[in-house]
């Protein structure tokens, strides 16, 4: 095995949901704002970007969230830094809305008529390739599942840093999106809590890692 692949495979048998982190250690600001920058550079279905990244250091925030999150009491024990993945609503990510308008105008820069051509591709694709339009909670999902390419990417890009992390959906969302609301972070009309990441350095050494053979996973055709 070469150099780099030898890395990418070190860097994934270190990646682990951590339990206990360690609460003296911190990471650093450039460590972290690269962790970040994996996620912004993510991929999206046709570049839509549908998240946000709510990075959560308010301890009284944090107490509040510990409540309603049973996954995340741990981190919230020792993690040096926590963030709340949303994923954006029907309002902003159905084909004809203003957000989808700003984001080829503004963000990748498209011509008018190449942006009528790529909306009219993604309605097709909305309405019949992935019948995404049957229900506001059909777009949500959708757009959830592309906050979990962000999600693997950031905890990717911590364990090439030798930092560790732990994705978490132990919460309950309605409380912890209303605990949000009443803090005046989170606009429920456009966004929703997807999942939730914590990142830090573990206490402990994690156990062997388990996963199936490759054999029974994998078939060529």
């Amino acid at each position: 095995m070469n150099k780099k692949n030898q890395e990418i495979i070190e860097a994934f048998q270190f990646r682990h949901a951590c339990k206990k982190f360690d609460s003296t250690k911190v990471v650093s600001e450039e460590d972290f704002n690269t962790i970040l920058e994996a996620g912004r550079l993510s991929p999206s279905s046709f570049g839509f970007e549908p998240w946000k990244f709510l990075v959560v250091q308010d301890k009284k925030l944090r107490e509040k969230l510990f409540h309603v999150s049973w996954g995340a009491q741990n981190s919230f024990n020792g993690a040096s830094h926590f963030v709340i993945i949303l994923a954006r609503k029907k309002i902003d990510t159905v084909y004809n809305s203003e957000y989808i308008t700003r984001i080829m105008s503004e963000v990748q820069n498209l011509p008018a008529d190449v942006s009528d051509g790529k909306r009219a591709a993604y309605e097709n694709f909305q309405k019949n390739d992935f019948n995404l339009l049957e229900s506001d909670r059909t777009l949500f999902d959708w757009a959830s599942k592309q906050t979990y390419i962000a999600l693997g990417n950031m905890l990717t890009a911590a364990a090439f840093l030798q930092i560790d992390s732990c994705p978490i959906e132990g919460f309950n969302i309605e409380k912890a999106e209303e605990i949000l609301k009443e803090e005046g972070i989170l606009n429920s009309e456009h966004f929703g809590v997807s999942v939730m990441a914590s990142f830090g350095y573990r206490a402990s050494e994690p156990h062997e890692k388990t996963r199936q053979n490759l054999n029974d996973i994998v078939q060529w055709i």
